[in-house]
């Protein structure tokens, strides 16, 4: 039965449009500006939860006017629905959303912001509960050596561990992007994402170069075609790096075969690829099977990034985390939990919900 109390009062929708600071540029094309999807859930007794889509076509082509047309389209799922069973509520937008992740994303991220804030938990005790904060890495994305040298430095003096460098268009320019990098950022750990854009062969032919100057990554992501598996698995066994599935670990069924093929060591967990139920069973299949955890994100404010730390400080385990996106805005329009100094997200002060909320709410209206 309903509690009338945490009843999905209204499901709305917008447009979340944001300037950048900068392009982010990845082997499959780059973004210069912010196109993404806000959602407001209300309950019944006024609690009003967040939610934000982040579709980005450069990495899997999902567009915002499709994932606006398919979030609006599945807001009858949750009407008048008690938020309390918010689990068969993300399975029905599942089967609503079958191929829209950033949909499912910003209507599940609302309703279980509700429900928490509602209950008065933190989202991060939904999962589990297991850790208060992350550190994450920040990125450098598909830019000359120079800019990456001046990115590295600055990275490097907000007390990051961790440098993710995006790879996969041109190998002499990527070497050059790797070691201009390395120079800057002495001591820190590196780590490569070719999103797709090279061959196996290729990835192994930078690894080679960069072994020969002293460099070696921490992680490899992606250094194949999404349903390369072979691919995958020859750069890891002969690449002497360990290597993580993106791309190629987008439902349940495809972290599945990756773990019986034995492809990778490590899977990217991304809330925008398939919303957040089906996340939460990628990470149960992956740590069945012995594959270590990784969390991600396309271009998301702090609502959305922050979410995804809830997601997996509540979990835990997590040993490679990506959700610095946030620094491309050059506003960000959330306010509450966001990247602190080191890069990171500190969660132990959010008593309910994720801790974060449009700046303007009005805005949204």
């Amino acid at each position: 039965m309903t509690r009338p109390e945490t009843a999905v009062a209204a499901v709305d929708v917008w447009p979340l449009d944001a300037a950048m600071s900068e392009p982010f540029v990845i082997a499959g094309g780059g973004e210069a500006r912010v196109r993404n999807l806000l959602a407001r859930v209300r309950l019944a007794d006024g609690t009003v939860g967040w939610g934000e889509g982040a579709p980005m076509p450069a990495y899997n082509g999902e567009t915002q006017a499709a994932a606006l047309r398919a979030a609006r389209a599945a807001r009858t799922a949750l009407l008048g629905r008690d938020a309390a069973a918010w689990r068969s509520l993300l399975a029905g937008l599942e089967d609503r959303l079958p191929r829209s992740g950033a949909a499912r994303a910003a209507l599940g991220m609302a309703l279980l912001d509700a429900w928490t804030r509602s209950a008065g938990i933190p989202l991060r005790a939904l999962f589990g509960g297991a850790e208060t904060w992350l550190r994450t890495d920040i990125t450098v994305s598909l830019v000359p050596p120079d800019g990456a040298r001046l990115a590295a430095k600055r990275i490097a003096a907000r007390g990051v561990k961790t440098i993710k460098i995006k790879v996969g268009q041109d190998l002499g320019e990527d070497e050059a992007r790797v070691r201009a990098v390395a120079g800057a950022a002495r001591g820190l750990r590196l780590m490569l994402d070719a999103n797709q854009g090279y061959s196996p062969a290729q990835s192994l032919a930078l690894l080679r170069r960069l072994r020969g100057r002293g460099i070696v990554p921490v992680l490899f992501e992606q250094p194949a075609e999404a349903e390369d598996h072979a691919g995958l698995r020859a750069v890891s066994r002969r690449g002497g790096v360990p290597v993580a599935a993106d791309e190629s670990a987008d439902s349940r069924e495809a972290v599945l075969r990756l773990a019986r093929g034995r492809a990778v060591q490590v899977v990217n967990i991304k809330l925008m690829k398939c919303g957040i139920l089906e996340a939460w069973d990628i990470a149960a299949v992956a740590r069945s099977a012995g594959i270590g955890l990784m969390i991600g994100g396309n271009i998301e404010s702090s609502l959305a990034m922050a979410a995804a730390a809830h997601f997996a400080a509540g979990l835990g385990g997590f040993a490679f985390v990506d959700l610095d996106t946030p620094l491309w805005f050059s506003r960000d329009p959330m306010r509450g939990v966001s990247l602190g100094p080191g890069g990171v997200y500190d969660l132990s002060g959010v008593r309910a919900g994720i801790g974060v909320e449009p700046r303007d709410p009005s805005a949204a209206i």
